[in-house]
């Protein structure tokens, strides 16, 4: 694992990109970007808590192969992504993404084949990101494995690699239960945030955890369906880690929504709607909830566009 390229120089890659860079350096270590893109990083730059990073953007054109490839994009990027990702795939290369949502890997291997995609989050990083400034408070980690939670040859090179470069990260027991309950968590205190404008610690409160029961339960019986079983335990041990992340954080979709970003609402609620249909369960909350994120993300757009005019 020594040429790495990401794609996604928001909080998460550009946190994960720095602690790789400072390891390998910017000969070995590239974001991957559009021409339009690289003109603005390199005049304006990111900065990482007050400091500008040090990154190397490259073109399609300018990538190498690479052995590892992580992307850090939000899911309505994906499919450009993947675009400009296939000439860094070669027949060694290994995909990890660290989208939220539980679509990804399945695209990524339909693109590059199975055998080069692990399934992989990030969780428990705390950060704010506004423009081109981005500010951590917490790193948070980065949980991977194997699809079938084998130890395999890629998966401890990888896990070297993040040693070394300073990355928190865990290789589950099993990988398919903890990205359903990230999903679960995500689709959960994302899309309650968006609403509220609501910090992690304004959530400890009766009704937003009646609520989140409601959309836990839903999100249960799909998961059920799709293979992955999610005990009622987690639900109340999901509120409790969220509500003790503090009262200055929120969720990255409660940020989009406040900046006028699209958010990422199309990938919780909207996919646990998808799977209701698929398997003919009924889901009157998460069709709520995404009717008003919707509603609501048309309004902040629109306020947007009126005050560039």
């Amino acid at each position: 694992m020594k040429k790495i390229t990401l794609i996604g120089c928001g909080a998460v890659g550009a946190l994960y990109g720095l602690r790789l860079h400072n390891l390998l350096g910017n000969q070995h270590v590239c974001f991957l970007v559009d021409d339009d893109r690289k003109k603005r990083y390199e005049q304006q730059g990111i900065l990482l808590n007050g400091e500008r990073a040090p990154f190397r953007y490259c073109t399609a054109e300018e990538a190498q192969v690479a052995d590892l490839i992580i992307l850090a994009t939000k899911n309505h990027h994906l499919g450009a992504a993947i675009e400009l990702m296939r000439s860094s795939v070669g027949p060694k290369t290994v995909i990890l993404s660290l989208l939220n949502g539980i679509e990804s890997e399945q695209l990524l291997a339909s693109a590059f084949g199975q055998e080069k995609v692990l399934y992989s989050f990030a969780v428990g990083l705390n950060s704010t990101h506004m423009g081109n400034t981005i500010t951590y408070t917490a790193e948070g980690r980065i949980v991977f494995g194997e699809k079938d939670n084998a130890i395999s040859e890629r998966v401890v090179a990888i896990k070297d690699l993040f040693e070394s470069a300073g990355i928190a990260y865990v290789v589950p027991e099993d990988i398919q239960l903890q990205m359903w309950n990230k999903f679960m968590l995500n689709t959960t205190y994302n899309t309650i945030s968006s609403l509220l404008y609501a910090t992690y610690s304004e959530f400890d409160q009766p009704s937003v955890l009646n609520l989140a029961h409601l959309i836990c339960k839903e999100v249960q019986l799909v998961a059920q369906c799709e293979g992955g079983h999610l005990p009622d335990s987690l639900i109340e041990q999901n509120h409790k880690i969220v509500c003790s992340l503090g009262v200055e954080g929120k969720t990255s979709m409660c940020q989009d929504m406040e900046a006028g970003r699209k958010t990422e609402n199309a990938w919780f609620c909207g996919t646990v709607i998808k799977l209701g249909n698929k398997h003919g369960i009924p889901t009157p909350t998460c069709q709520a909830l995404s009717l008003l994120v919707e509603a609501k993300e048309h309004i902040v757009l629109s306020g947007q566009a009126q005050k560039r005019r």
